[in-house]
């Protein structure tokens, strides 16, 4: 066999080999530490960064998973939507803004709630998707997480809701705002019946949901690193005239000052909330 003869065989048998598969997206970067993560290992930590900690951000359904038992969460309230009373327009109209969020989402709007089983307890759990029109909270978010509250009330269970959200939607204007009190009202109501509230705050929790219902939690937990405010830093740099403190509206820097309870990794999330819902009773 002559050379040419020889490097044709070889080029033959090489392209008529299969041709093995390389997977593609097998490294994040976290964009904490900025240190690069081999994906899988971040999946196996819960979407949590393996060298910082850094919670990467997940969906509201999957926020639930990790806390509830395995094929025990049942939906409750998912036909609530947005209505556009105010008829209001800015660059797009509202309800093409809510119909695109539908899209984006699969979701009627921004609350996801159900009933569950938390290591054999029977719980009321909701979520916020941030997805969803920044987790904003309008009238049928109000509603959704009232009548969670309300159901957990009339059959004797505990409330567990995870915050994620931009504040009040302001499309709906008052409306919005007066979903601050109601909610607020419908956890007052939860507790004279004498049955606890676990707020969960993940990253972002702002605006008008951080002033009601998610701050009324018998215990307030975080995720590490979380962003917990109410007004932006800037805006409140630029009202106060004054330089803001290292970490500012961080779950580190808002736990020192006495506004939430506990910061937990979402490695140890489930067992803390079995741990605080056996304590309840």
């Amino acid at each position: 066999m002559g050379l040419r003869d020889f490097f044709l065989t070889k080029i033959t048998r090489v392209s008529s080999e299969p041709k093995k598969e390389i997977k593609e997206n097998l490294w994040t970067k976290c964009v904490h530490c900025g240190e690069i993560c081999y994906k899988q290992e971040v999946e196996n930590l819960l979407n949590t960064c393996p060298i910082c900690g850094f919670h990467f951000k997940i969906s509201a359904m999957e926020k639930i998973q990790i806390i509830a038992d395995e094929g025990t969460f049942e939906t409750m309230n998912e036909t609530l939507t947005s209505l556009d009373p105010l008829k209001f327009r800015d660059s797009k109209k509202y309800t093409e803004r809510v119909k695109a969020a539908q899209k984006k989402t699969g979701l009627n709007d921004a609350f996801i709630s159900g009933r569950a089983c938390v290591d054999g307890i029977s719980v009321n759990i909701g979520a916020l998707e941030f997805d969803f029109m920044g987790g904003s909270m309008g009238s049928a978010v109000g509603e959704g997480i009232t009548r969670m509250i309300e159901d957990a009330s009339l059959h004797r269970r505990h409330v567990i809701t995870i915050n994620s959200s931009g504040g009040a939607r302001m499309q709906e204007s008052i409306l919005s705002l007066m979903q601050m009190a109601k909610t607020s009202a419908a956890i007052g109501r939860l507790h004279e019946n004498g049955l606890g509230h676990i707020s969960i705050f993940t990253n972002p929790t702002t605006g008008g949901v951080t002033a009601s219902y998610s701050m009324l939690g018998d215990i307030n937990i975080s995720e590490p690193k979380a962003l917990i405010g109410f007004a932006g830093a800037r805006v409140i740099k630029n009202t106060i005239k004054q330089e803001l403190p290292t970490g500012f509206q961080t779950a580190e820097f808002v736990q020192n000052h006495g506004m939430i309870d506990m910061i937990v990794h979402r490695l140890e999330l489930k067992k803390t909330v079995s741990e605080i819902l056996r304590f309840f009773g």
